[in-house]
């Protein structure tokens, strides 16, 4: 398959040094050749990194003709409005507000503040009526990562 000859390329090119911090999140091969590849970075991935990788591919894309002559190469980070796919994503968003999707349809919301090996952490505000009385309270809560569905960063313009 063509995505994992790209995984094998991106991963080799990703052990070396200039790349040290960064990690392969998703490659995505759609119709009319159109090839995707999100790559991270535990420091911030900067543009001169996801050119390097871009022609690095396209080397090797135009000599083998895995796609033809004709495609679409776009290497980029995933953004922030994609969802969180790998635990080292979750690592780097310690302290931002997530959106959480389960398995079940529930929707929850809150703080990330602690990744653990087969979950994550969230402090998420809880309303709790009694009688009359709204009572408010931030509770810390595990989600495990095997009935998360979609997890996405908040964005949020607010000054903290």
């Amino acid at each position: 398959m063509i995505e994992q000859k790209i995984e094998n390329l991106v991963t080799t090119r990703l052990a070396e040094e200039d790349f040290a911090d960064c990690f392969l999140v998703e490659i995505k091969l759609q119709a009319n050749n159109v090839l995707k590849v999100f790559i991270d970075s535990d420091s911030g991935l900067v543009v001169d990194q996801c050119r390097r990788i871009s022609r690095y591919l396209e080397s090797y894309l135009d000599e083998e003709q895995w796609l033809g002559e004709k495609y679409t190469l776009e290497v980029s980070s995933p953004g922030i409005d994609r969802p969180l796919r790998l635990k080292r994503q979750y690592h780097k968003n310690i302290g931002r507000t997530l959106l959480v999707e389960t398995k079940e349809g529930l929707k929850r919301e809150g703080v990330l503040v602690e990744v653990v090996e087969d979950g994550f952490f969230i402090e998420e505000k809880i309303v709790t009526k009694i009688g009359k009385k709204r009572k408010r309270e931030i509770v810390k809560s595990l989600i495990p990562f095997e009935i998360a569905e979609k997890v996405k960063v908040k964005i949020s313009f607010k000054k903290r």
